[in-house]
């Protein structure tokens, strides 16, 4: 089966390399995401842009706007981008750069980092953001639940904080990113009531191999299993791996366990097709 990879990472960050290196042991390199992709039989990715300065690494509040992969040159083969905002950026010019980016065919999305940055998604700051991926037909990518940062601030990046915002732009799809967890339940509710809200399953574990499949043992994943069946619209769900957090084909295994057989097909590829119209140019 072909599968889209909704939600990878590409970038110069640190904590992405020494997650690399001590937690997941992938290769954090061009080569090493090409080798993962085939592995994994993996039709296209989708890396979402963050970036970072010396001074302050991420979230970084000097960062350029928008942010893009820049772990490398040049990106693999297949690989999309939803290049990242950096809200204390967003003056005009900002805008207009990103605007630029989104000419490119390559770039197939937005990513805003809530709870990241010290926003709402409804505040005044996002909405040229929101006009834009309106007018470009692109959706909008947000960070939601728990941040890979102790300088994250959990209250913007709740998933309850995106039924409002979902209720104000129905003319813009958005895609939650990790459904909120830990608070999966919540997001299962906001994608089950507001039709322009998706949400991918990405970067629910951190490791290798053995460390998936300790955690679907047990009760560690009921939370997930219940979120998932109260939602129950698997048409609006996606799977995303988050890697380098962990191996991409041994996390398409890992949401394979916890997602029914029968709507494999849309969540692993069908769903990515129809949300991120744009990929079909890679594909």
């Amino acid at each position: 089966m072909k599968i889209i990879d909704a939600h990878i990472h590409f970038s110069d960050i640190e904590t992405f390399k020494y997650t690399a290196r001590k937690l997941s042991h992938v290769d954090y390199s061009g080569k090493g995401l090409t080798k993962e992709m085939e592995e994994g039989n993996i039709a296209c990715a989708i890396g979402m842009g963050v970036t970072e300065t010396p001074e302050m690494g991420f979230p970084d509040h000097h960062a350029s706007s928008p942010m893009r992969l820049d772990l490398e040159e040049s990106l693999p083969t297949r690989v999309a981008v939803c290049p990242g905002v950096n809200p204390y950026l967003l003056d005009q010019p900002g805008l207009d750069r990103l605007e630029k980016e989104l000419q490119k065919p390559e770039v197939v999305g937005i990513k805003i980092y809530l709870g990241y940055y010290p926003y709402y998604a409804t505040d005044e700051i996002y909405q040229p953001v929101y006009d834009l991926a309106a007018a470009y037909n692109v959706p909008v990518v947000f960070h939601t639940g728990d941040t890979y940062s102790e300088r994250g601030l959990l209250k913007y990046s709740h998933p309850l904080t995106l039924d409002e915002v979902a209720v104000m732009r129905r003319d813009v799809n958005f895609m939650m990113a990790h459904l909120g967890d830990p608070w999966v339940l919540t997001g299962a509710e906001i994608v089950y009531k507001n039709p322009n809200m998706y949400a991918d399953l990405s970067g629910w574990v951190v490791g290798t191999k053995s460390t998936l499949e300790r955690k679907l043992e047990g009760n560690y994943f009921y939370h997930v299993r219940h979120a998932l069946t109260y939602c129950g619209h698997y048409e609006k769900l996606l799977f995303g791996s988050d890697w380098p957090l962990a191996p991409i084909k041994d996390y398409a295994e890992f949401i394979g366990a916890l997602v029914p057989e029968k709507h494999h097909k849309n969540v692993f590829y069908r769903n990515a097709e129809g949300l991120f119209p744009k990929v079909d140019q890679l594909l």
